[in-house]
């Protein structure tokens, strides 16, 4: 019995057509909530350099933010100090739980400045009149390959949520291995960014290697 069940088995597959085994795209996973410690690391300020990013992008006090995929707000916090209590950060997400966690450090913060928001992956349901929206490490997983209108969709409904002379910063590990971040074949290409950005009506104002393992391009509405 067991030789004739693996001789059907092997049949059933040499039989099928081709196109029943070319399987779709796999969707990239979310980052699951329970591993939110891994993005927690002692040093992370040293090879992050938040401080760096922020200035870059021109954040400063009394601004209007959003951190996209704020995942347990790392970043999040960050961004809340440097806007003070006359601005706002709004912590935006597609994961409940990674919104609990947010709210949480928040709270051992003692900050007011920061809103959460749940989000879904075409729309990131963001408020108008935001001067930065910062997306930090999680790019890959708005880019799903079997929805590519996806990315498009959010990119269009962020351009509507931006203030006149708004900035989109994107911050990401370099290409290749090394150092903290995905595995190799689960980095985005600054390339690839950029071509998707500018199919959304978004113009590269920035490119720039932030040292050792990331980079930051910041992107601008494309003038008309």
């Amino acid at each position: 019995m067991r030789a004739v069940g693996i001789g059907m088995v092997l049949t059933l597959v040499l039989v099928a057509p081709s196109s029943a085994l070319a399987q779709p795209p796999a969707p990239r996973p979310l980052f699951p909530p329970q591993d939110l410690g891994l993005l927690s690391a002692p040093d992370r300020d040293l090879w992050a350099k938040p401080d760096v990013v922020m200035d870059s992008l021109g954040i400063a006090d009394g601004a209007v933010v959003a951190d996209l995929g704020a995942g347990g707000g790392w970043f999040t916090i960050r961004l809340a100090r440097r806007v003070g209590p006359t601005g706002i950060v709004y912590a935006q997400d597609v994961q409940s739980r990674m919104l609990d966690a947010v709210a949480r450090r928040v709270r051992e913060e003692r900050l007011t400045n920061v809103r959460t928001i749940l989000g879904d992956p075409d729309d990131p349901a963001l408020p108008g009149g935001i001067e930065v929206v910062l997306i930090v490490d999680a790019w890959r997983e708005m880019d799903d390959p079997k929805e590519p209108g996806r990315l498009q969709r959010l990119l269009q409904r962020l351009l509507a949520s931006l203030a006149p002379g708004g900035r989109i910063g994107v911050l990401d590990f370099l290409p290749g291995d090394g150092g903290p971040g995905p595995a190799a074949r689960d980095r985005v290409a600054p390339e690839a960014v950029i071509a998707s950005a500018q199919r959304a009506g978004l113009t590269l104002q920035k490119r720039e290697v932030i040292p050792p393992f990331q980079f930051l391009l910041t992107f601008g509405v494309a003038p008309r």
